[in-house]
């Protein structure tokens, strides 16, 4: 069976591996010139790992990043909410993992191309359309670089895999566009010493009155100590105009709310003022679809569910999908395999995309910021007990992890 994977990507490369363990031998088509170490931080959840570790990477991922041993929740007055130990503190099988996305990117490509072979990862191609007849899928392709049109291609299933603007979606979805709710966000990297026990992943604040995500991605070898710390600031306003996409920004362009965080535990705007370099994101996402499937053609990854980066959930239900399209490719006929694939996967991802909008991980920070009245306390617990917030967080488990794990 000849499998066309549109898009060089986490959700693209992490399919053709599992598809040639199958015994397949995919080609993957990539939009850009060369694949590169581009963006800035990503977390590898316990379930992702688990898919990963099957592919035989886990031992290199968790090389290149930093363990996650504890999660921990502040208000924007620096004090501390609630915390939980993560990845194999928690008792999960699996680490959990910060990571640079580049890094993470570029271990996949190295085994795709080690069981693929080079010549099946094929980059400068973008795709701009299909047609399907009885027989399988007619590709069209352009050169990325020149724009010239390039021979037709046939192949039996087509797998788009080209991220949140997919051009394999837009041929069934063309009028679509993503939803944005006034949040925008600005990502940036910054190295420094470590912050609390040097494997934290840290939320402070509420999108409401203004929201930091911190983690470290990497460690310096030069005994200086120091972390690669990867942020993500974020506020919601109703009369908010969407961000550019990926436009780099200084640190004077981020809005003023984050310059008095200065906490005993980490100084905000050295943080930010720190950074070798800050992009502007929209957080936007698609609402969800009930059909991913058409004929021999389907949808993986953030081409099936894009969802609000929130919970380190996109990349995992990804990985999630590229083993399961694997397994029902092996096992059925080709039409058949890619219902069954989406039978499966798409109500659990549906759900996530309703939950990452309505009651993401960082509803305790809301919680409390309503009900202490934005400002610091002297006893949380005269407000919201520990229990009720540790049930915050095991209803997002629930309904992100569990039920979207097989």
């Amino acid at each position: 069976m000849e499998i066309a994977i549109i898009g060089g990507g986490i959700a693209g490369l992490a399919t053709a591996i599992n598809l040639k363990k199958r015994g397949f031998s995919p080609t993957v088509y990539e939009r850009a010139p060369e694949i590169l170490e581009l963006g800035v931080g990503i977390t590898i959840l316990p379930h992702a790992m688990r898919e990963h570790e099957a592919l035989g990477i886990q031992a290199e991922l968790v090389a290149a990043g930093i363990e996650n041993v504890e999660s921990c929740f502040f208000n924007r007055f620096g004090q501390k909410i609630y915390g939980e130990p993560r990845g194999l503190s928690a008792g999960n099988a699996n680490p959990e993992v910060g990571i640079h996305r580049g890094r993470l990117h570029l271990v996949l490509l190295r085994k795709a191309q080690d069981v693929l072979g080079t010549d099946r990862i094929v980059t400068g191609r973008t795709f701009t359309g299909l047609e399907q007849d009885a027989e399988g899928v007619t590709i069209h392709l352009t050169d990325t670089v020149s724009g010239e049109a390039l021979a037709p291609l046939r192949a039996d299933v087509v797998l788009g895999c080209d991220g949140v603007n997919s051009a394999v979606r837009r041929q069934f979805y063309p009028d679509e566009g993503f939803a944005f709710a006034g949040i925008n966000t600005w990502r940036g990297v910054t190295r420094m010493k470590p912050i609390l026990t040097g494997g934290t992943y840290i939320r402070i604040g509420s999108i409401r009155t203004g929201k930091m995500v911190v983690y470290p991605i990497a460690r310096f070898d030069d005994g200086s100590g120091d972390h690669l710390i990867n942020w993500v600031a974020e506020i919601q306003s109703p009369d908010a105009v969407m961000n550019d996409w990926n436009r780099k920004v200084e640190p004077a362009d981020l809005p003023d709310v984050f310059s008095s965080w200065h906490f005993d535990w980490l100084d905000v705007p050295a943080m930010i003022a720190g950074a070798s370099e800050i992009f502007e994101y929209p957080m936007v996402d698609r609402d969800p679809v009930d059909r991913w499937s058409f004929g021999r053609v389907t949808l993986v990854g953030d081409s099936a569910h894009p969802m609000y980066p929130r919970g380190s959930n996109g990349s995992a239900q990804a990985v999630i999908d590229a083993r399961v399209v694997a397994d029902r490719l092996a096992t059925l006929p080709p039409e058949e395999a890619l219902k069954a694939y989406e039978a499966e996967r798409l109500p659990a991802c549906n759900k996530i995309v309703v939950t990452n909008r309505t009651a993401p991980p960082d509803l305790i920070n809301i919680r409390v910021e309503e009900l202490v009245g934005d400002r610091p306390f002297d006893n949380l617990d005269d407000f919201i007990t520990q229990d009720e917030l540790r049930a915050l967080s095991d209803g997002y488990k629930t309904a992100a992890y569990a039920k979207a794990e097989t």
